[in-house]
């Protein structure tokens, strides 16, 4: 299988070169050439364990790797996972269920596709017998889980863009306390939206790439996307078989990577009913399905610092089947957005989708109203799940952190924090990190000075 831009001006690439890459030269994001189908015998797919279900999915598209090697891969990646279903599916009310995405070993969904991706670097050094160096930019959890998942790889160094001051404390010491060689924490004066620029720009840069092997660990890699398709699968297995096809997941999103996993599994053949976006106070996608409108606006921090964010990279995939693949119609709207700061959607289809936006005081008392109701702890980006709830449908609320990374938030609605020992361990560790602009050139230079 062959993977293509969705700015059309990139030669067709294999799964590993798409993996390696990242973010195409063109500047777009790659898509695979056909989406597979994924068979109707659920009943089977139901009897595999996460590991083998998730190596059954990517070998859809990863052809040019040893199946063998594959489902190695994803053995070890969810090896360290400390609840025996990986993802546990819990219903918690009538017609009400959670999806805990939480618990591998930085708390959060992100761990999924990156202790993923993590292994499949270490194959492609191993193999090619290269080094690496990884750039990210990070609203908060993306960071810690691409630290975690390449900690101990031989021949990589990583580097974790971040905005300071705009995060959850925890989640900057599980980035910055790591005491590992090879690991930069890079504190960006700005906001997320300024990190992701920038990193986009060292993208932009084809010689610097080449010379330094720079790869991309944000949902701009497709194999995020794709390894987490896997979690949507394995909890829609896992429902009642009569009541599969009236599902709606509930996906807090501020990238548009996480619902975008759900929305390309559904294309490839399983029937799930609709997705609901659920945003933060940082509310542009919530803006474009409810009008159309395409508009960036200020970043305001908020209780949900993993959802601050304006500029959905992810939503140009979506973008590109939404214009029927036409890779000269997405470069248009995104130079509009790019230039304006705003693309208006005359005829925008979005029937699966709908979309609801949840402010600060809104996210507290939600907390404190579901652990009232059903006796359950969310954190503040789940608890964005929870507001407007389609009582008609059976709905998978996606749990995308532990509650322990945000204790202050927890505290303040529930009077109770919840504590995780990983997290304790590091308040008592040394906090190293590099104050950066978000700026290209300032980047390169540090790369340039500390990579592999």
């Amino acid at each position: 299988m062959k993977f293509l831009s969705t700015r059309g001006q990139t030669d067709p690439v294999s799964f590993t070169e798409a993996v390696a890459i990242g973010l195409a030269p063109d500047g777009g994001l790659f898509l695979p050439e056909t989406l597979p189908g994924i068979g109707g015998d659920w009943e089977r797919l139901a009897r595999l364990d996460y590991a083998t279900l998730c190596a059954e999915v990517l070998g859809l598209f990863a052809t040019d790797l040893d199946p063998a090697v594959l489902k190695d891969i994803a053995a070890r990646s969810y090896r360290g996972f400390t609840h025996r279903r990986i993802a546990p599916l819990e219903q918690i009310g009538e017609r009400l269920f959670v999806l805990e995405l939480f618990h591998g070993p930085t708390l959060a969904f992100k761990d999924f596709a990156l202790q993923l991706l993590g292994n499949l670097y270490e194959h492609q050094c191993r193999v090619r017998g290269e080094t690496l160096n990884v750039l990210a930019a990070t609203s908060g959890d993306t960071g810690a889980a691409a630290i975690h998942g390449l900690l101990g790889k031989p021949g990589v160094a990583i580097f974790i863009l971040y905005p300071e001051g705009r995060i959850a404390p925890l989640q900057e010491r599980q980035m910055a306390c790591t005491g590992a060689a090879n690991v930069f924490a890079l504190a960006v004066d700005g906001t997320f939206d300024d990190a992701q620029a920038a990193l986009k720009a060292v993208f932009g840069d084809q010689a610097f790439r080449a010379r330094h092997r720079l790869s991309a660990v944000n949902s701009i890699n497709l194999a995020r996307v794709l390894a987490q398709s896997v979690y949507f699968l394995y909890a829609w297995l896992r429902l009642p078989a009569a009541q599969r096809l009236e599902v709606e997941f509930v996906v807090p999103t501020g990238n548009f990577g996480n619902v975008l996993a759900g929305w390309l599994l559904q294309k490839m053949g399983v029937p799930i009913r609709s997705f609901k976006i659920a945003t933060n106070q940082n509310d542009i996608l919530f803006r474009l399905f409810a009008t159309g409108d395409y508009r960036m606006t200020a970043v305001a921090p908020s209780l949900a610092p993993s959802m601050d964010i304006q500029v959905a990279s992810n939503f140009e995939r979506f973008l590109f089947y939404s214009v029927g693949r036409d890779p000269a119609r997405v470069r248009e709207i995104m130079e509009t957005f790019r230039a304006t700061g705003a693309y208006r959607f005359a005829h925008f289809d979005a029937d699966t989708f709908s979309a609801s936006h949840c402010t600060d005081a809104e996210i507290t008392g939600i907390i404190r109203h579901v652990y009232q109701k059903y006796g359950y702890v969310c954190d503040p980006h789940t608890a964005c799940g929870f507001k407007e709830i389609n009582r008609d449908r059976l709905s998978v609320v996606l749990a995308t952190a532990s509650p322990a990374k945000f204790p202050d938030v927890i505290r303040a609605a529930i009077g109770q924090a919840p504590t995780h020992p990983a997290l304790e361990a590091l308040k008592s560790r040394p906090i190293v990190k590099h104050p950066m602009r978000a700026d290209a050139a300032a980047i390169k230079a540090f790369i340039a000075a500390h990579g592999v």
